[in-house]
């Protein structure tokens, strides 16, 4: 089984134990769930046009439906569990669900092709604030297709919200209502099973891109503290002192931060060439985490997408940060 569907725990024990890895030294692993939408059913048509706000200060009425191209994947994730997605004509690199593979690609975030999107000729796109370049954005708007914009989510808070605003944009609230009771009700159900009365491990969230040489540790306001928190760690970083959302990791840093625990994106692990290579990171060696070989990865297309399948995200986190508890 490949990296990006595998929660690899390389290690036996947990509360910042001394295990290290399997019986025979090597990694243990937890099967992720498998990486797919569950739509809803029985939903009504959509009511348009709609209006709603932009996150840039704009009011944008969306008339139709029928070509949506969202430009990230946790907007694409809500979309198609909303049940809209035979009307998604494009994709993000980070959707990385099934149902989304047949779509072309026309953004990686922070790369946007206006002319890959303009080309689709689509009836309304989504984005967020941090979608970009600007001029793409700015293109896009010029065509006259109407774009609507929404802050990024980093909290658990917002999950709500966020499926709020695409189904309001889309003319869908009603499936927006029962799609936000449903998220909510299986987050809470794992917040409930996370274990209680133990010692919480130390968690560094390590954001990695080894070829383009990009080593970020998280801090507050990074969106894996909420995810730390509620699954049932404290995060290093901010326990530190890092107010920043993601500030360079440094031997110092790591050091301070002492994590029991480190969480990273399954691609940032691989660009860093495995364990082995994350083990050459400055710092981590000498971390308790480092020193236990205790490493979470959690497939970069649902990490930090705080939507519907945030709760499958906790449920992994919490399997890794306790995995007595398994």
């Amino acid at each position: 089984m490949s990296a990006a569907a595998l929660v690899l725990l390389l290690a036996a024990c947990g509360g910042g134990g001394g295990g290290r890895g399997g019986a025979d030294g090597t990694p243990t692993a937890v099967p992720a769930p498998v990486d797919t939408i569950e739509p809803l059913t029985g939903t009504a048509p959509p009511v348009l046009p709609a209006t709603v706000d932009s996150a840039d200060g704009r009011r944008v009425t969306v008339a139709s439906d029928d070509r949506i191209v969202p430009l990230t994947g946790g907007l694409s994730e809500i979309v198609f569990t909303l049940g809209l997605g035979e009307h998604v004509v494009a994709r993000d690199i980070t959707a990385t669900f099934p149902q989304a593979a047949r779509l072309p690609l026309v953004t990686r975030a922070h790369d946007v092709s206006a002319e890959g999107v303009l080309s689709l000729h689509p009836s309304v796109v989504l984005a967020e604030s941090t979608t970009g370049p600007a001029e793409a954005i700015q293109q896009i708007r010029q065509a006259g297709v109407p774009l609507v914009i929404l802050p990024p989510a980093t909290s658990l808070e917002e999950v709500g919200p966020r499926i709020d605003a695409v189904a309001a944009a889309l003319g869908v609230r009603p499936a927006g209502d029962r799609l936000r009771e449903r998220t909510a009700q299986r987050i809470d159900a794992v917040r409930q099973a996370v274990p209680a009365g133990t010692r919480k491990p130390r968690v560094a969230f390590l954001y990695l891109r080894g070829t383009a040489s990009v080593y970020l540790i998280g801090g507050r306001g990074s969106g894996a503290d909420s995810l730390i928190n509620a699954a049932g760690g404290v995060d290093a970083g901010v326990a530190s002192g890092l107010d920043k959302d993601f500030t360079p990791i440094t031997s110092e840093a790591l050091v301070k931060a002492a994590p029991d625990v480190i969480l990273v994106m399954t691609k940032g692990l691989e660009s860093v060439g495995g364990v082995p290579g994350l083990e050459k990171v400055p710092g981590v060696a000498q971390t308790p985490a480092g020193l236990d070989r205790r490493v979470v990865a959690v497939d970069d297309g649902t990490l930090l997408n705080f939507g519907p399948r945030t709760d499958a995200v906790l449920r992994q986190l919490a399997a890794g940060f306790h995995p007595k508890a398994r």
